[in-house]
């Protein structure tokens, strides 16, 4: 059996267009998505377009709430990745303006930027299976020197499976995806740079991890053998990658950035 990753790079790979939408089936586009996101991929170095997406308890019938899902998502300097606004009231994000990355669940992609962030033919990490790999391809288009818009004038309805309001109720062997996932991100798109600037904060941020997964959530443990038995694949799709960011002399990725309310 194929994982979601692999179903949505056989989709990808028979697609077609300059410009690819990846859509969640959990997700509901408003109307005039298209219109106000398509042109946002004609601007020089706009490689996705992130819309506001509103939280809702069922799409079918929509059930609308007074509540943004994600206005883009981020990646802080501890290289822990979240949705930005999550839990807002709807009206708030009401300006445009730039983001890490789109969330997975309706991303607007230049079909060059998933060309050249592939590895392999592969646009999403297939050893991801799901959870992250969004976050991942956002961070690879960063390197190669890609931006992401925010485009409020874009709204989507969904119904998130997987938030930071949801994730007491999800499986141990998601959570652990989540979690181990984050370093096979880190090994194949930071830098050595990167990281010996952050070192305090992210050492901190390890121990803090560790502890907790101790403590209270103990399956995660088992996260970093998987990361481990996975680390050999990070690390050959890493190369091309790293080769590519190094002809480019691409900025390095913007941690941190996100969009204001």
């Amino acid at each position: 059996m194929i994982n979601g990753n692999e179903a949505i790079n056989i989709g990808l790979a028979a697609s077609r267009g300059e410009a690819v939408l990846l859509l969640n089936a959990d997700c509901l586009l408003g109307d005039g998505f298209l219109a106000a996101a398509r042109p946002r991929l004609d601007e020089a170095g706009v490689g996705s377009v992130a819309p506001k997406l509103l939280r809702a308890a069922s799409i079918e019938p929509l059930e609308g709430l007074d509540a943004i899902d994600a206005a883009g998502m981020v990646v802080d300097r501890r290289r822990k990745n979240t949705l930005v606004g999550h839990g807002r009231p709807a009206l708030a994000y009401d300006r445009t303006g730039e983001a890490f990355g789109a969330d997975g669940a309706a991303a607007l992609y230049r079909r060059e930027t998933l060309d050249e962030c592939s590895v392999d033919t592969e646009v999403l990490d297939e050893d991801f299976e799901r959870w992250a790999s969004d976050v991942d391809l956002a961070w690879r288009a960063r390197v190669l020197g890609w931006r992401s818009v925010y485009e409020p004038g874009a709204v989507a309805y969904h119904v998130r499976y997987y938030s930071p309001s949801t994730r007491a109720q999800m499986p141990e062997r998601d959570r652990r995806m989540q979690f181990r996932n984050r370093y096979l991100m880190i090994a194949k798109n930071d830098t050595p740079a990167a990281i010996a600037r952050d070192l305090p904060r992210l050492a901190l941020y390890e121990a803090g991890a560790f502890a907790y997964a101790l403590a209270f959530e103990r399956h995660l443990l088992g996260g970093y053998r998987e990361a481990a038995r996975l680390m050999g694949g990070a690390l050959r799709r890493r190369r091309p990658l790293q080769a590519r960011r190094r002809e480019r002399a691409a900025s390095a990725a913007p941690l941190g950035l996100e969009v204001r309310p």
